[in-house]
């Protein structure tokens, strides 16, 4: 699904056009955070039970951010785009936060110029930060990188 979303435009990682070899390191790279109990999944299916949904958690490290977590990696089938699945994946991000003792804050950054911080700020976060032009997509272009934070009260 995540070479599927790359090359559907979404601002998740990569550039078109990728392919699952190109994505099969960053994929490795969770999943060995998430063996580790650093990082945890957030999957949404779809009827037939396939992976329609995903966003990682990473818990932080470092003693004086143990409070809060960031999201990688939020992705929702491009054929699903515009039909509310990605507030509900949203929505079952700060359900599972709120369910990890001790956190009581999310962070998440998007690349800038795509609308998604619009659609995060929909679903109650808000950008408490930029850098413009961090994310290089092309030699002329860049794109601010954009930090969300959403408190879960």
């Amino acid at each position: 699904m995540w070479a599927e979303v790359s090359n559907a435009d979404g601002a998740v990682g990569f550039v078109p056009p990728v392919t699952e070899q190109d994505v099969r390191p960053e994929l490795l790279g969770h999943l060995t955070a998430m063996a580790e109990g650093r990082a945890r999944l957030v999957v949404g299916r779809d009827a037939d039970d396939r992976v329609v949904a995903t966003a990682f958690l990473t818990l932080n490290t470092h003693r004086l951010m143990r409070h809060w977590l960031w999201v990688y990696t939020v992705m929702v089938h491009p054929s699903l785009q515009g039909r509310g699945a990605g507030r509900r994946l949203m929505a079952a991000v700060a359900e599972t936060a709120r369910g990890i003792d001790g956190i009581s804050g999310i962070r998440l950054t998007c690349r800038g110029g795509t609308g998604l911080s619009r659609f995060y700020e929909a679903c109650g976060y808000k950008e408490v930060g930029r850098v413009p032009g961090a994310i290089k997509v092309a030699d002329d272009d860049f794109r601010d990188d954009v930090t969300m934070w959403l408190e879960l009260g």
